[in-house]
């Protein structure tokens, strides 16, 4: 039997402990026992509330009330509110309520320490709204944003016409279900009255009501707020819009290039170079009409490109105006010297800029102590290549000022284009529209660059370097003139480093040394190395020139 009494005093210990850890966090007096609302939604539309909060003993020393200054609905449209007239009051006695806006909240703070009951007034505009259907709609909640818990909430909102329809949802702020009991419209009110609780602190009761048009004045102040969704609303017209844009701007972009980019048509190629029959199984390469490797690889893409000039210097070296002296290695780098040469044919004006550069008469220069200062030197060639390829008729307009003077008008358009968009998705829901204008704009600044048009002549050349490009890349590299190898192949080289198929061609080379096991520093008249070097080390000494020269010439 003792260790029965022992077994129950433990057990009731025990629930002792347990009922008090279960307390509630608001102690008797921090709590409302009764929350009462007298509230009249008057024609004009204006909503008065009394809430009159009586306390379950002591009150706190001050309660709390946040009260919404707007209501958020689907389709990211706000109503506002302005609330106004604040007044807290205890037995006739102004309690001085804190009134300040936080967060989109209107927060009244009262000082309750010595009151057992209080009354909260104060009135609200924004609270009737008109419906889709043209009717009048009534929402407002009675109760929100209270800083204690309410026991039991009653309340009666009146109003000066009869309603079509009543409704009352308490709970939390985001899951909402019919108060506990609601009623209104009968044949002898036209009041809502409502019952609920309890209800948590920040809980709410919401109480709603529909009238005819016309009723009650609709004092909404309503607002659509920005979001991206919204911004790019799918919608029919928008996509229509859209589409239009996108349509519309993409056939003017190729008008303006069909207009002012396209290459004018032309009849037969004009033979840039040749392979002439020279014996039995044998072809020399001949160049016509002084065609450079510099014009070709203009006239090919309309730049002025690293390869272009590359290939201007071995030209250059080919036919005696400059020697290339590869220098033993030093530390294991290797090096280059250029040497100034007087040669049997004429130069080109850019040629000329570009031999000073590189090579001024009277001396030599390595190709890793070429001056920073040589860098406006060679942008002056490709000034002076562009001037070229205007005067010998290919161009009727240099390439770069043509594409410089279209890429400002394509910024312009994007430019304008980003603003358009920026501007629609900022106030309206046409963004798709933006896009649909952005994208034929960016397309633009791509249309730029093929905006050169080469002449008749120009376009007839370039049907030439197709027939050239298609020969050094299928050419049989064994129908040389016999003895005349080296000669041959060289006059191709420079044609072949801006066309491409270089690689065979230099393998051919390699392949028409006749002595071989016996050194070559001297064989090539525009080429000498190191008396230890064998032809068959120059692909990859070339390969070492072209990139260590392209570097030094293009280095911005």
């Amino acid at each position: 039997m003792s260790a029965l009494r022992t077994r129950l005093l433990r057990v009731a210990v025990l629930t002792g402990c347990l009922l008090l850890v279960a307390a509630p966090a608001h102690a008797a007096g921090e709590r409302a026992a009764s929350y009462v609302v007298d509230a009249s939604l008057r024609a004009d539309g204006t909503l008065t509330v009394s809430e009159t909060i009586t306390f379950d003993g002591a009150a706190p020393a001050t309660l709390v009330q946040r009260l919404a200054n707007f209501r958020d609905e689907a389709g990211d449209v706000r109503y506002t509110y302005s609330i106004l007239d604040i007044k807290a009051t205890a037995a006739g006695k102004d309690l001085n309520p804190s009134v300040k806006t936080e967060d989109g909240y209107t927060v009244v703070t009262v000082p309750t320490a010595s009151v057992t009951s209080l009354t909260l007034s104060y009135a609200v505009k924004g609270a009737t709204t008109r419906a889709d259907d043209g009717s009048v709609e009534f929402s407002w909640r009675v109760l929100q944003g209270l800083s204690v818990p309410v026991v039991a909430a009653s309340g009666t909102i009146g109003s000066q016409s009869l309603a079509r329809d009543y409704t009352c949802v308490s709970g939390p702020p985001t899951t909402t279900e019919t108060c506990g009991t609601y009623s209104g419209g009968t044949h002898d009110t036209k009041s809502l009255e409502f019952t609920d609780g309890p209800r948590g602190p920040g809980e709410v009761i919401t109480v709603g009501m529909k009238f005819d048009a016309g009723v009650v004045t609709v004092t909404e102040s309503k607002s659509v707020l920005w979001s991206l969704d919204r911004a790019f609303t799918p919608g029919l017209p928008q996509l229509l819009s859209a589409l239009a844009a996108l349509l519309i701007g993409s056939v003017v972009v190729w008008l303006l290039h069909r207009r002012a980019g396209r290459d004018a048509v032309a009849g037969r190629p004009t033979t840039v170079a040749q392979f002439l029959p020279v014996g039995a199984g044998e072809s020399d390469f001949q160049v016509v009409d002084a065609v450079r490797p510099g014009h070709v690889g203009t006239i090919a893409d309309e730049h002025v490109d690293p390869l272009d000039i590359i290939g201007t210097i071995l030209d250059l070296a080919v036919r005696g105006h400059v020697l290339i002296t590869q220098l033993a290695p030093v530390n294991g780098l290797t090096d280059w010297s250029l040497t100034r040469r007087t040669g049997a044919d004429e130069t080109a004006p850019f040629e000329v800029r570009l031999l000073d550069a590189i090579a001024p008469k009277g001396g030599s220069t390595k190709v890793s102590e070429l001056a920073a200062g040589v860098v406006p030197a060679v942008v002056s060639v490709q000034s002076d290549l562009y001037d070229e390829v205007v005067s010998r008729g290919w161009f009727s307009r240099r390439p770069d000022k043509v594409r410089a003077f279209w890429s400002r008008i394509a910024w312009v358009v994007v430019g304008l284009a980003a603003v358009l968009l920026l501007v629609l998705v900022a106030f309206t829901t046409f963004g798709l529209l933006g896009l649909g204008v952005l994208a034929p704009a960016l397309g633009l600044m791509f249309v730029a660059q093929e905006m050169p048009a080469r002449t008749v002549s120009g376009t007839s050349l370039l049907g030439g370097l197709r027939v050239l490009a298609m020969d050094l890349d299928t050419k049989p590299t064994d129908q040389l003139p016999k003895g005349r190898e080296y000669e041959t192949v060289s006059r191709i080289l420079p044609y072949a480093v801006v066309l491409g198929g270089w690689e065979r061609w230099l393998a051919a080379l390699v392949a028409s040394d006749d002595d071989e096991g016996v050194a070559d520093p001297t064989d090539l008249s525009w080429y000498h190395a190191p008396d230890d070097w064998h032809l068959q080390h120059l692909p990859a000494s070339l390969d070492a020139f072209v990139n260590a020269a392209r570097g030094r010439l293009f280095a911005r």
